[in-house]
């Protein structure tokens, strides 16, 4: 059609619009004016129509805003849009449908940007505008993708946003296919430029892959496979690396034999070309699913032929830089196979010292890394002198480069200096050197603090300094045997030994300096930065910094408690790693609130609330032990989680109070019947501290079966031989025998009265003073309750020993207190 018929089609819809508007048909008038300014949107007869119409009342404020940035390119218009959507207002049903349609239909905007964030503000906000785009889609499929993909990434994000929501479809066979063919369709944007520049269709293939039950992936021919590997090459955008990555990760999963025969063709066809574009695209390939699928690639690696032959290879292109890197990549990540390491070792040593000293730019860093990784620092071996090897000697020496690639203000990149030096901490002396370097400790804080979300570097510093930090694990006694078996065999029984920096007052010294470099506020810094795998580093980094009680006052100082219970709750997965980082982070918060007054991190009425510490250190009692580690079970986190409740339970929040009880009820008779001393001892403690809130009375009053077996339970613990849980025990009576139920119940047990009156003459002061409280609170008690237990303290001859208590005790309090009830039992 000619500009001059559009140009008079668009002056009869225009007349047609007002003349509509103005008979009370708002919608059709609409309609016609956005037909109208899709064929001439600079029509003047258009735009004065869109004047009168935009004075009409009855128009939704959306729809003016979003016609006058269509038609008047007003961005301000656009951004009030905006703003409208996102404060997520209602929005009519035809309303949002009419604004999308025009939006999407839009030609010439000048922000792209805001056309981009209107599209998928509609599309989130509006239901009616989710199934208009899933009718647009169905009407024309290719037509609808090209229009909507064009405006922007989010709005491309809409398309398959939609083609996964059943909802948005009356007829699931139509989503299926509309689903198919936007697939396709991304493969083919993919395919048409030959690679992605911004990632959009590889986001969108990894989207529709990730929920891909076996319909789509066949889609993904040698062809494509081939355009996704290409996508990997280390040249190209983190974003569009990162897509492809999980393209082919999910691609490999879906395919099976299938797509390891595209990969295995794929890198050998690339490398027997020759071309350095070739050799670049292959060994970035090659590096990245690594990882992916290591048995496969390591049996690509270690094909007869391939590294002896890759050297002379890589020797003939020694004069570019690109091919020269993307080696060494490769080289790095075939370091995670343990036979890949030999190969290296056996065949790239002089390649790779070559590189070290006469590479330029990132490449001398990256072959040091690769040393690293291949001299294996963990195997301490001597010559006949007692010197280390040649091998143990060489990290050393890679050390102090490392350490200045880290210093150097012209590297911008830090990850291979980072990386190295990871590896290189393996090493017990390596650890020492670094700890005493505050310099290099400071320089890594301000690489951490610099890093971008997502950046490897992260990952690397995290690895070294949970290196720095780690302890050695608690063996139990079996597994010290079994250690000393191993030595055996080994014919060095000076072996099992570890070395003197790998014990714990060494690896407590670390952990100081540490904190005293500030990683604390550096990961409170980063914290919004951190992958999974990095939360879970950091959760162990703080479970070391918190064993020793000195240094946790100053980690909270620093925002530690906070950042372990916003990590804590932010972790949603159900993944091994995921499990176990929550369990460290809880266990470090609990180590926290044992040594510090919960009320200066958690403030009465401030933000987050103290009750929102409890949730975390409830799990640790609840939480499966052979979910988060192997071996023995710990019981070391049950203990501190019941010292950190116990302190909570302190605090004047009775609302914290209240949750603890509630969420201890049902384990609370099995922790104060444990085995273990220790755990026996806390729990009884715990519920001392429980007597503060009625509802801790509560639970041994109600009169059930329950409450009568809890009392039976504390009695019998007034009468252990571990003096504090006797204390504890104590303590609690001495707040429940204020209630006559209570002292019913104890009349009623055998040997009740008693054990309270043993605790009366126990040679701890304190444990005597509960137990005289005790007996005075019952001897004050009033009918019936009161007189059954003084018969009962009769029967016992208490006054004899009370007197007795009276004439001995050293304790002016205690003589005194003892004589007041004998005169009360005498009365």
């Amino acid at each position: 059609m000619s500009d001059k018929t559009n140009s008079e089609r668009a002056v009869n819809l225009a007349a047609q619009a007002v003349e509509f508007v103005a008979s009370g048909r708002a919608e059709d008038g609409y309609r016609a004016l956005r037909e109208a300014a899709s064929l001439a949107p600079e029509n003047l007869n258009v735009k004065a129509a869109f004047l009168k119409i935009q004075s009409d009342d009855s128009i939704h404020a959306l729809q003016k805003l979003c016609t006058r940035f269509v038609l008047e390119h007003d961005e301000e218009a656009g951004k009030e849009a905006l703003n409208y959507l996102n404060r997520s207002a209602q929005v009519p049903a035809n309303v949002a449908t009419e604004c999308l349609d025009l939006v999407v239909k839009a030609k010439k905007i000048k922000s792209k940007v805001l056309q981009d964030e209107m599209v998928a503000g509609l599309v989130r906000e509006s239901v009616a505008a989710k199934s208009a785009l899933a009718k647009l889609l169905l009407d024309g499929s290719t037509a609808a993708f090209e229009q909507v993909y064009d405006i922007g990434d989010k709005s491309a994000n809409c398309i398959v946003e939609i083609v996964q929501q059943p909802s948005a479809w009356s007829i699931q066979s139509d989503r299926e296919k509309v689903e198919a063919d936007v697939f396709q369709l991304f493969l083919a944007k993919l395919l048409a430029v030959g690679h992605d520049d911004d990632g959009r269709a590889l986001k969108g293939i990894a989207r529709l892959l990730a929920t891909d039950e076996g319909r789509l992936h066949p889609f993904i021919d040698e062809e494509v496979f081939d355009a996704i590997l290409c996508s990997l090459d280390y040249r190209e955008p983190a974003e569009v690396r990162s897509q492809a990555t999980l393209v082919t990760a999910k691609y490999l999963e879906l395919s099976g034999e299938k797509g390891r025969t595209y990969l295995v063709r794929f890198i050998p066809s690339r490398i027997t070309k020759g071309h350095g574009e070739d050799l670049v695209i292959a060994f970035s390939a090659a590096a990245a699913v690594f990882p992916l699928v290591p048995t496969q690639a390591a049996a690509l690696f270690l094909t007869e032929g391939f590294l002896p032959s890759l050297i002379p290879l890589l020797d003939k292109k020694d004069k570019s830089a690109k091919v020269e890197q993307a080696a060494l990549n490769m080289l790095s990540a075939a370091c995670l196979d343990s036979g890949c390491r030999a190969a290296i070792k056996k065949h790239c040593l002089p390649w790779l010292r070559l590189v070290m000293d006469k590479g330029k730019q990132d490449r001398p860093g990256l072959a040091a890394v690769v040393l690293t990784k291949v001299l294996d620092p963990t195997v301490r071996t001597k010559d006949t002198k007692g010197n280390d090897t040649q091998e143990r000697t060489e990290i050393n020496e890679l050390v102090p480069m490392f350490k200045k690639l880290l210093a150097d203000p012209l590297q911008e990149n830090k990850q291979s200096s980072i990386e190295g030096l990871a590896y290189a901490s393996i090493q017990p002396s390596i650890k020492e050197d670094l700890i005493d370097d505050r310099l290099f400790l400071s320089r890594l804080m301000d690489s951490l603090k610099a890093s971008h979300p997502g950046a490897t570097t992260i990952f690397g510093a995290l690895t070294l300094i949970e290196h720095l930090t780690r302890y050695l694990p608690v063996l139990s006694e079996e597994q010290k045997k079994m250690d000393q078996l191993k030595a055996y065999a080994n014919a060095s029984k000076s072996e099992s030994k570890p070395d003197p920096s790998e014990e714990d007052p060494a690896v407590s010294r670390r952990c100081k300096v540490i904190v005293e470099a500030g990683v604390v506020t550096t990961f409170v810094a980063i914290s919004d930065h951190l992958s999974p795998a990095s939360t879970a580093i950091v959760a162990n980094i703080m479970l070391s910094l918190t064993r020793t009680p000195a240094l946790r006052g100053t980690v909270a100082q620093q925002g530690g408690a906070r950042l372990l219970l916003t990590k804590y709750t932010a972790v949603t997965g159900v993944s091994a790693i995921d499990k176990q980082a929550r369990f460290a982070m809880a266990h470090a918060l609990a180590r926290i609130l044992i040594s510090i007054d919960p009320t200066l991190v958690f403030p009465t009425a401030g933000s987050p609330p103290l009750t929102s510490a409890t949730r975390p250190i409830l799990s640790l009692l609840k939480q499966n032990d052979a979910e988060v580690s192997e071996g023995p079970r710990d019981l070391l986190p049950t203990f501190e989680a019941l010292l950190a409740l116990t302190n909570l339970a302190s605090t004047p929040s009775e609302e914290a109070t209240v949750v603890i009880i509630r969420q201890t009820l049902g384990l609370l008779e099995d922790l104060l019947l444990s085995n273990n001393k220790m755990i026996q001892r806390a729990a009884t403690e715990l519920v001392c501290n429980f007597m503060t809130s009625p509802a801790g009375v509560e639970i041994f009053a109600d009169e059930s079966k329950a409450a009568a077996r809890r009392l039976h339970i504390l009695l019998a613990l007034a009468d252990v031989e571990d003096s504090a849980t006797r204390k504890a025990a104590g303590g609690a009576l001495a707040t429940l025998t204020c209630y006559d139920v209570l002292v019913k119940g104890i009349v009623a047990k055998e040997r009740g009265m008693e054990i309270l009156l043993g605790l009366c003459t126990d040679e701890n002061h304190e444990i005597m003073h509960r137990g005289l409280v005790c007996i005075d609170n019952i001897a004050q008690m009033q009918e019936p309750a009161g007189r059954q237990a003084r018969e009962k303290l009769e029967g016992i001859h208490a006054v004899s020993t009370l007197r007795e208590v009276a004439d001995s005790s050293s304790n002016k309090v205690m003589k005194t207190l003892a004589a007041g009830i004998v005169g009360v039992l005498q009365k």
